[in-house]
Order: structure tokens, then sequence, then C-alpha cells
């Protein structure tokens, strides 16, 4: 009886570990809002790291964060180190494509509480039928999908996590940009 108990308890922690490593190598998850406000306004918010204070949901999580910005003041080669409590973590950002009103990509590393390496994305885009007044605003990151944060995603819904702080993070940028409008 005891040994097929043990034989039940593998073949589980085996199927399990299959379903693991058979999820997708990448990940991408995003939000997206409508922000009335034409995209140059929303991009002065999002292209400068300095200006992050006011709105991203992350820098609330720590009033004892420390912020280091180095290169660029804003757009290409722009870069923002951080260092926090275990909520905020420590990681660095670093701009490195940007078309004014449109795009901005940004490399994402985090250190703590888990290293990882990860893209993230904003779009810009007119919304349809405001003639330039309204913007539809596309958050994302993406990156690659290694063992853990596969066993990781298995455990928990991380685009809910994210996409919660995604979501706090593009309200806050609405309230911002259609004041400042």
């Amino acid at each position: 009886m005891m040994a097929l108990i043990i034989i039940l308890i593998v073949a589980a922690l085996v199927t399990f570990l299959l379903v693991v490593v058979s999820k997708p190598n990448n990940f991408r998850m995003q939000r997206s809002l409508t922000i009335n406000a034409p995209a140059e306004v929303i991009y002065a918010q999002i292209n400068d790291f300095h200006k992050w204070q006011t709105w991203s949901p992350w820098e609330q999580l720590d009033p004892d964060l420390t912020r280091t910005y180095s290169g660029a003041p804003s757009g290409i080669g722009a870069v923002y180190d951080w260092a926090g409590n275990g909520k905020a973590g420590q990681g660095r950002m670093t701009i490195r494509e940007a078309t004014p009103g449109h795009r901005l990509l940004i490399n994402l590393d985090f250190i703590k509480p888990f290293p990882a390496t990860n893209s993230a994305e904003f779009l810009l885009q007119p919304a349809s039928g405001s003639g330039g007044d309204s913007t539809v605003v596309t958050w994302a990151m993406f990156g690659p999908s290694p063992f853990m944060s596969k066993l990781m995603g298995s455990l928990m819904n991380m685009d809910d996590l994210i996409g919660k702080d995604f979501e706090r993070g593009l309200a806050n940028l609405k309230a911002l940009s259609e004041k400042a409008a």
C-alpha cells in the first residue's frame, strides 16, 4: 500500500513537472487604456524616468526607495536604478528605443528578489474618432520564461498579479495626463 502511494506521488510530481516544462519559453502580458489627452502629453510622462514617481504603481511600495538616474536625462540612454525593500526589490531600467509620441522600449533588469531580464514597452495610438485628443496607451512586459518562471507561473497567475499593477499605473497616468492636457 505504501509503495502504491509513493508511486502515485512520484507520478503526480512528474506530470506536474512535464506540464511546467511544456509551457511557452517566452511571455508577454499587457494592459491598455484610453486616455483623453494627446500622445505628446502622455509621452512626456513615460519618456522621463524622473516623472515616474508621480504615476508608477511601484514607486509607493517603499517610502525609503533609493533612486539613481544616469545617462541621458530622458529618451534613449536614460537609466534608472532603484533599490528598496522586499516589495520594491532592486533593478535597473534603460530606455533603448524611443519614437516620440508613439513608442518607448525599455530594458528591464531585475536584481532582487529574483534576477530577470525583460523588456517593457509603451505603445501610444490615436483613439479612433478622437481627432488626436485621445490616445490608447498599451503597456506591455515581455521576455524569456526560464524554468523557475514557468514553475512560479504554474503556482500563481503572474498576468493577474502584474496586470493589476499595470492597470493602476495606467489609471494614474490617465489622471495625470488628462489634468495636464
